[in-house]
C-alpha cells in the first residue's frame, strides 16, 4: 500500500455564526488531513490547532508535511513519525504548530491501519483496559448548551452546573477567572497579585457551583491565565471547596513553577495541552510536580506518541485526561487511546462539542450516557468527515 495524495481541509469556508462563537468568541475553524492510498483506503486526522489563531499555520503545516510522505507505505506510522520529526529540521524543536502537523498525519494513518486490518484503533494499540468511559463537561464559563456565551455572574455558573447535571455529569470544569465581573474575557490580569473582589468572584462563582452539586467533582480551568503567586492565592481558596484537580496553574514552559504551586495548594496539578512529546513531559514526570497530564492527541504527536506519553506517565503514577477541545475527529482519536490505557482518568468532553455546526462535521455525532462515553468499535477511529463539510472547507490536496 503506498500514500497517493493528502487532503489539507480548513473547515468552515462560509461559516455561520455558531461556528464563529463555538469556543466564547474565538473563531473556531478545526483543520483536518486525509490520507489517500493505491487501495481506496482513505485516513482521517487533525491538526490541533481549531481556535487561538493558529489555523493558518496549522494548515500550511500539514501542507507541508504532506508533501514528505507521498509515495511511502501508511502502515509504517512509525518510520514517517521518525522523518517528520528528524529529517523536517523543525520537528526535533517540538513546538504546537510544527507537532500538530505530525499529530494530524500520524491519527490517519492509524485510521488507515484499522480500516485496513478491519479492527478500531484500540485493539491495535493492545485492547480495552477501561470498556466506559467517565466524562465530564467541559468549560462551563461558556455556559453549558447548544448556545456558547460569555457567564459573569456566580448565579448563571450555578445555573450551567444544573445543566451539565441535568445531562448526566458528576464532573464538570471550569475556569473562574477568565471572563471578569462584566463578562469580557482576560478583562482583568490575573498575574501579579489578585486584588480582594477578583479573588472573591472567583470563589463565589465555584461556591456556587459547589452548592448546586455538593456531590460533584468540580475541575479547577486557569488557561495559564495566572502565574504561581496568584494561582497559590487562588488555590489556598478553592482548596476548602474540595475540587478534583487545577489545571494549567501557570504557562507550561517551567516545570519548577508547578512544583512551588504543588507545595503550597492542596489540590493535584493538572497540565499537558501544550507540553508536547516525550521530551516535553519528561521533566513533569521526573519532579512529580503534577498529578495529571493532559497531552492533545492533536498536538503532542498524535496516537503513536499520545501513547508512549501515557505510558511513561504510568511509570510516575500520573494519571491521564486527554486534552480535547477540537473538532469530532479529535474526540475520536482520544476515545480509542483512553481505552487502552490502565493511568486513565477521565475523557473531556468540551463545551465546542455541542455546537451544532460542530456536530455536523462528522457522520457520526458520539454522545456520553450518564456521564459515560462507550468506545466505538468502527474501524480505524470510527469517524470520518461527511461530503458537506468537506464541500464547505477550504482544501489543498497534495499528490
Amino acid at each position: 500500500m503506498k500514500i497517493t495524495s493528502v487532503d489539507i481541509i480548513k473547515a468552515f469556508k462560509t461559516p455561520s455564526v455558531a461556528a464563529e462563537v463555538a469556543v466564547g468568541n474565538v473563531p473556531w475553524h478545526p483543520v483536518f488531513v486525509r490520507i489517500n492510498t493505491d487501495e481506496g483506503i482513505s485516513g482521517y486526522g487533525e491538526i490541533g490547532v481549531a481556535y487561538g489563531n493558529a489555523q493558518s499555520a496549522g494548515f500550511g503545516m500539514g501542507v507541508d508535511f504532506a508533501k514528505c510522505i507521498i509515495g511511502l507505505n501508511p502502515m509504517n506510522n512509525e518510520e514517517i513519525w521518525n522523518r517528520l520529526h528528524r529529517l523536517t529540521f523543525w520537528g526535533m524543536g517540538n513546538g504546537g504548530v510544527i507537532m500538530a502537523g505530525i499529530s494530524g498525519i500520524d491519527i490517519a494513518l492509524w485510521d488507515i491501519r484499522g480500516k485496513a486490518l478491519n479492527a478500531p484503533v484500540y485493539q491495535l494499540l493492545g485492547g480495552k483496559t477501561n470498556h466506559k468511559l467517565r466524562a465530564y463537561a467541559s468549560q462551563l464559563q461558556f455556559d453549558w448548551g447548544k448556545v456558547s456565551h460569555s457567564l459573569a455572574k456566580p448565579e448563571e455558573y450555578a445555573e450551567a452546573m444544573r445543566k451539565a447535571m441535568a445531562d448526566g455529569f458528576d464532573c464538570v470544569k471550569v475556569d473562574p477567572v477568565g471572563f471578569d465581573a462584566n463578562g469580557v474575557w482576560m478583562g482583568r490580569s490575573s498575574r501579579g497579585i489578585l486584588q480582594r473582589d477578583q479573588l472573591q468572584l472567583a470563589v463565589d462563582r465555584v461556591a456556587a457551583m459547589r452548592e448546586v452539586g455538593p456531590d460533584v467533582d468540580i475541575i479547577i480551568e486557569l488557561h495559564a491565565l495566572t502565574d504561581a503567586t496568584t494561582s497559590v492565592q487562588l488555590g489556598r481558596e478553592l482548596q476548602k471547596l474540595n475540587c478534583f484537580y487545577y489545571e494549567e496553574p501557570t504557562q507550561p514552559l517551567n516545570p519548577a513553577l508547578f512544583r512551588e504551586i504543588n507545595s503550597k495548594v492542596e489540590i493535584p496539578l493538572a497540565t499537558g495541552e501544550r507540553v508536547y512529546t516525550r521530551w516535553g513531559y519528561r521533566q513533569f514526570f521526573e519532579d512529580h510536580s503534577i498529578g495529571i497530564i493532559q497531552p492533545d492527541l492533536c498536538n503532542t504527536g498524535g496516537l503513536t506518541e499520545g501513547k508512549k506519553i501515557c505510558d511513561m506517565a504510568h511509570v510516575y503514577d500520573i494519571g491521564v485526561q486527554v486534552h480535547c477541545c477540537g473538532g469530532p475527529i479529535s474526540a475520536a482519536a482520544a476515545l480509542q487511546l483512553e481505552a487502552v490505557i490502565p493511568n486513565f482518568v477521565i475523557h473531556e468532553l468540551h463545551a465546542s462539542a455541542l455546537i451544532e455546526d460542530n456536530i455536523r462535521l462528522c457522520k457520526y455525532d458520539y454522545v456520553a450516557k450518564d456521564g459515560y462515553f462507550e468506545v466505538p468499535d468502527l474501524p480505524g477511529i470510527g469517524q470520518e468527515l461527511t461530503e458537506e463539510a468537506i464541500a464547505n472547507a477550504e482544501v489543498v490536496t497534495v499528490k
